[in-house]
């Protein structure tokens, strides 16, 4: 018996992630994924060369298992529990990225003409993620912290700086899709 899988409705995955965000609040603890890129580099040593990384990690490892599970639940995802369906577009947003070269917009997850390795071997595409990278990471550190961190745990402990910041990560999509985006295309 073949079983059609579709993605949860908001009415299920909100109220869980409000209750793990109350559990979390109720612990004292902070959801954050950007936060473990730092405390993987408190565990390599990076504490000897830069002040930043001195810190104790082990207070810190409960977070490392959230990251351990978002990518086994994205495998599992992915492999068990996707179907085959595809993004309904619009039709303008269609023509739109074909004319960027985008060959089958919405059939994939995300476009294979920005994340698959033969992008990589492009003459944009190593560039694009060496700049992406330091661009994130620029941004995350003087935001205090990453989309998930901001949009999920400030928002939802009602912060002014994680508002301020959600508003400024939908303005920074914003520029980047409707103008960057086509002149790297």
């Amino acid at each position: 018996m073949e079983y059609i899988l579709n993605p949860w409705p908001w009415y299920i995955t909100g109220p869980l992630i409000a209750l793990i965000m109350a559990t979390l609040l109720y612990f004292g603890k902070t959801f954050a994924m950007s936060s473990n890129l730092a405390t993987m580099c408190s565990i390599a040593g990076a504490g000897k060369f830069i002040e930043f990384f001195k810190s104790d990690w082990k207070d810190k490892k409960w977070n490392l298992i959230v990251v351990l599970g978002a990518v086994i639940g994205g495998f599992f995802a992915k492999n068990f529990l996707s179907n085959d369906s595809v993004t309904n577009l619009n039709k303008k947003t269609i023509l739109e990225l074909n004319e960027l070269g985008f060959k089958n917009p919405g059939k994939t997850i995300v476009p294979n003409e920005i994340f698959s390795f033969e992008a990589l071997t492009t003459s944009h595409g190593l560039p694009i993620l060496i700049i992406g990278g330091l661009l994130i990471g620029f941004g995350t550190r003087y935001a205090g912290g990453c989309t998930s961190g901001h949009a999920i745990t400030g928002m939802s402990s009602l912060q002014k700086p994680s508002l301020i910041a959600v508003i400024g990560f939908f303005i920074g999509g914003l520029i980047m899709t409707n103008f960057i985006l086509p002149y790297i295309f």
